[in-house]
């Protein structure tokens, strides 16, 4: 029987093997770091930035897809129009991105509309 089990040998180590053994897991977690974390951590900074300068007359987008202008900003919520007479209230977290101007088809926004005089 003793055919089926093979003989096991220990290998003997070698001079270093105890540094060389930890460098591996110090490189793979540099490389989580610059490859997961550290962009993660800079997409939230800027993400928390963003919802700090919300301010009325913005056009955003939702990160369910909603394109509005902000008519209203709480503590905690926005409301936006997103067609004429029609709002929704949104949690200011929910904001994906600030959008230039005038993206928004239809009605001007209201302080445009004193500086330009249409």
């Amino acid at each position: 029987m003793e055919f089926f089990i093979s003989s096991a040998f220990a290998q003997q180590g070698g001079e270093g093997t105890g540094w060389t053994a930890l460098l591996f897991p110090i490189v793979l977690i540099a490389i989580f770091y610059f490859l997961l974390i550290r962009p993660q951590a800079k997409r939230a900074k800027e993400h928390k930035k963003l919802i700090s300068e919300l301010d009325k007359g913005d056009e955003v987008v939702t990160q369910g897809g909603l394109l509005g202008r902000i008519t209203e900003v709480e503590e905690s919520f926005i409301t936006m129009e997103i067609n004429d007479g029609n709002q929704v209230k949104v949690q200011r977290n929910a904001v994906a991105q600030v959008v230039p101007k005038g993206t928004m088809k239809g009605k001007a926004d209201p302080a445009e509309t004193k500086k330009t005089g249409k």
